[in-house]
């Protein structure tokens, strides 16, 4: 059944109203053309109370998304970049971060800058800016549901390298408040490889504001630098734009429930909405916040994924970095939605009950923090 404008209607009904289902939701294909988005392809998608635009030409990642006119994801000041524009030294992938509702951050390095075997990695991979062949962009009707999917694939490959692919399904439906994002990350080639994958969410204002909270499955973590240290007891605090504010970045380990869930969710009280990501741990262990409170970088990044953000050396030497091997495939399933009015009391009831109320318990670095992970 679709529930929409306060009314539940069956496929038959709704159908007896409309010319097309285009008139409520759907899916449309689009390319961007002015500046350094030209020829960008994106797709809207709209369920009648979430719209959210896929960046076809970038990872099929999600950029501008907001619930009922109300904006959820931060966007910074590039905006949408083409691909053609990577910078993949150093610190260049930033200048083509749009941030967005998600960025994509791997898939064989992922985190800070490094140098690996000669080899020399900049932030956070090539994944994000690698354009996708679009394999569907379909919508149907099952029983009385409406779908809306999306689906394609990327490839991050070389002559005498990776040759890996990312096949990426999103999915959701008429009325509906809530995206899931299945990933299928295939080895083609024949050796295997690291794999580093980051789900950068970057949620910002209004949902983000003075008066937010963090509330997540977190049971253990610990401050990336001197920074992070400062204040670190308010991870999941949230204040106004602060000048000469100096990003904090905490990494969590998260308990589940008894499907092997993790949760954590921003809760705006003041706006009644939160925003929510639900993902199985054993596929990405761990919780990257990126809290930064900044005039016009006003931003946290929750960010699940299956490594640090120290960068693939430092993964290396701490014995933590995962691989995929030749011919391999693995799956990540996320869904990511909209908590409104009683939804909120429901979800951190379901917090509470998993994580008995305890408060996380803060390490001072990564080696207690693997520690403390192993004995809990």
């Amino acid at each position: 059944m679709v529930e929409l404008f306060d009314r539940i209607y069956s496929k038959a009904e709704l159908l007896k109203y409309v010319g097309q289902m285009d008139q409520l939701g759907g899916i449309k294909l689009l390319e961007l053309s002015e500046g350094v988005e030209k020829s960008v392809r994106v797709a809207l998608v709209r369920t009648g109370k979430l719209n959210f635009l896929v960046a076809i030409d970038r990872c099929m990642d999600i950029v501008n998304a907001e619930y009922m006119g109300i904006p959820l994801a931060f966007i910074s000041p590039t905006g949408i970049v083409a691909p053609s524009f990577f910078e993949p030294e150093g610190l260049g992938w930033l200048r083509g971060f749009f941030g967005g509702l998600l960025t994509t951050c791997g898939l064989t390095y992922a985190g800070a800058p490094t140098i690996d075997h000669g080899e020399q990695l900049g932030l956070h991979g090539r994944i994000s800016y690698i354009p996708a062949k679009l394999l569907r962009s379909e919508e149907y009707w099952d029983g009385d549901n409406y779908m809306l999917v999306l689906e394609g694939e990327c490839r991050e490959a070389m002559i005498f390298g990776p040759n890996i692919k990312l096949r990426r399904r999103i999915e959701t439906i008429l009325e509906g408040k809530h995206v899931r994002i299945c990933d299928r990350i295939i080895n083609c080639g024949w050796e295997r490889q690291p794999l580093m994958v980051i789900y950068h969410f970057n949620l910002g204002f209004p949902i983000l504001d003075e008066g937010s909270r963090l509330v997540s499955t977190s049971r253990i973590y610990f401050p990336r630098d001197e920074d992070a240290k400062v204040g670190a007891e308010k991870f999941d605090e949230f204040q106004s734009p602060t000048k000469g504010f100096r990003e904090k970045v905490y990494i969590h380990d998260l308990a589940v429930d008894e499907k092997g869930y993790s949760y954590t969710a921003l809760i705006n009280n003041r706006l009644n909405l939160g925003f929510y990501i639900k993902f199985q741990k054993k596929d990405l262990p761990r919780l990257i916040e990126w809290k930064m409170m900044g005039e016009g970088t006003y931003v946290l990044g929750i960010e699940p994924s299956n490594c640090f953000v120290m960068g693939r050396a430092k993964e290396k030497e701490l014995g933590t970095l995962q691989y995929i091997e030749a011919q391999e495939e693995k799956e990540f399933n996320l869904e990511i939605g909209v908590l409104q009015g009683n939804e909120i009391s429901q979800y951190e009831e379901k917090v509470n009950k998993i994580t008995k109320k305890e408060r996380s318990k803060m390490v001072e670095n990564v080696d207690e923090f693997l520690k403390a992970v192993e004995e809990a």
